[in-house]
């Protein structure tokens, strides 16, 4: 028998989630207002929250500085060339492990998740010298075969947890009925996933949007995305609140506009399997 839930307790919860949600929007929100102020109006003390004189100057200047549509097309290519890429990899990778595990699986799915926990930093200077050695400095090629690294282990966890809700037995009949190994992967165990490797796309196309070590370290400029975009705001004579706002609003909005549209599939994804 399912509990009763009071409107007291509706009410406590309700309360709750908006003030998390709120805490955590509320530095979105200040970012996009501050980049409509003058920078006086940006390090005014007390901060004014509205009532300020309300400037398009910042985006007009950060367009006349920078390229912003390079940046853009750099982000767009590295983050989605990546993940794709890593998708590639990743789902017959995790189809082995869901349906054919050996006694190693566990072991090699440990090693792979343990990957992440290694400082960047630690990999940085052999991985510096390999580009710098093969041509990769500074390209688009480079920083796409390093976020599909970076990024693999975790499209692979999420494939891998996905296909373990899908029952095997779909799959022998499959076979019995004469499908290649090709064929069930891409015509019987793919599109039963769909809701699953559509969460693991966006979920990683985000976190390669916002990787910032390592685009600013391999890049320069013919190849740097939005997050050297921001980075180059950041200047010896000091922070510029509001350019460096609005240059940091044109560089997340594109996500954000992506969150915002495809958060049904996300949810969907993300809860793919919880309920038999």
């Amino acid at each position: 028998m399912a509990r009763k839930v009071t409107t007291k307790r509706k009410l406590i919860v309700t309360a709750i989630a908006w003030t998390l949600g709120i805490l955590i929007f509320f530095p979105i929100l200040w970012t996009f207002l501050t980049s409509f102020k003058s920078e006086a109006d940006a390090i005014a003390s007390p901060p004014q929250f509205l009532f300020f004189h309300w400037t398009t100057e910042n985006y007009a200047e950060v367009q006349s500085r920078s390229n912003y549509l390079s940046h853009f097309m750099n982000s767009v290519i590295i983050s989605f060339g990546s993940t794709l890429i890593g998708l590639i990899i990743a789902i017959p990778a995790a189809w082995a492990m869901a349906f054919s595990p050996t006694k190693r699986t566990k072991d090699v799915l440990m090693w792979m998740l343990s990957t992440k926990m290694m400082p960047p930093v630690g990999a940085l200077i052999p991985i510096y010298l390999m580009f710098r050695n093969s041509g990769l400095l500074d390209t688009r090629t480079g920083l796409v075969v390093v976020l599909t690294l970076i990024n693999l282990p975790i499209i692979v966890w999420m494939l891998y947890t996905y296909f373990k809700e899908i029952p095997g037995e779909i799959l022998e009949a499959a076979r019995m009925d004469g499908a290649s190994l090709m064929k069930e992967i891409v015509y019987v165990l793919t599109p039963m996933a769909v809701p699953g490797i559509a969460s693991t796309l966006l979920l990683n196309i985000i976190l390669a949007w916002n990787e910032a070590f390592w685009t600013l370290n391999l890049t320069a400029s013919k190849a740097a995305p939005l997050t050297a975009f921001i980075a180059s705001y950041s200047s010896p004579e000091g922070l510029f609140y509001a350019k460096l706002s609005a240059a940091s609003t044109m560089a997340i909005a594109p996500i954000l506009i992506l969150g915002w549209f495809s958060q049904k599939q996300l949810v969907r994804g993300l809860t793919f399997g919880a309920v038999k």
